[in-house]
This record gives C-alpha cells, structure tokens and sequence, in this order.
C-alpha cells in the first residue's frame, strides 16, 4: 500500500487558480449523455455581444461594419414623417405671411 504526500500549499494554490480560470472560460454542458466543456459566449457588460450591439449601436457604425440587417429602418421612417409635418407647416406659414401682405 502506498502512502500518498499531501499536496504543499503552492501547488494546491496553483491548482485552485487554474480551477477558477477554466470555470470563467468554460462551461459544463450535457451533450449526448455526457458532460462536455464548451466555451461561454462573449459578454459585455452582462450581455451577449450581438444584443448588445443591437442596443447601442447608431446606423452609421452598423452601416461601416456591414451589418445591414440590424438597422432599425423605423427611425428613417420617424425622420422622414416629421420632416415632411415640418415643410408643411412652413409652407402654411408662407402662405399665410403672403395674403396677409396685401
């Protein structure tokens, strides 16, 4: 029988970190019955990249890195509705400034 040497508190240390390294890297997942290690998505911030990225980035950024299909084509709509309220009413005004000129 053989007797086993405890471990010195260096190398439990070291152990422990690699331990805690691997479980921020990874995660533990059943695939098939069996437990496999598959690498954690990308966060920032909490949330996953492409989330993220569909909050916070404006039109122009998305347009430059050709992710065409996440601008929001609402906002264009919005711009264009209001623009067109505002030539309205400056028309209306101009009308208005030139019958009461005479």
């Amino acid at each position: 029988m053989k007797i086993k040497k405890k471990l010195s508190a260096s190398v439990k240390k070291a152990r422990k970190k690699a331990k805690l390294e691997r479980q921020k890297k990874y995660e533990t997942v059943l695939m098939n019955g069996k437990q496999v290690r598959v690498k954690r998505p990308q966060l920032i911030e909490g949330i996953p990249v492409d989330e993220f990225i569909s909050q916070n980035a404006d039109p122009i950024w998305l347009h430059q890195n050709e992710m065409w299909e996440e601008i929001d084509h609402s906002i264009f709509n919005l711009s264009i509705e209001s623009n067109k309220a505002a030539i309205k009413t400056k028309i209306g005004d101009i009308q208005y400034a030139e019958i009461n000129r005479y």
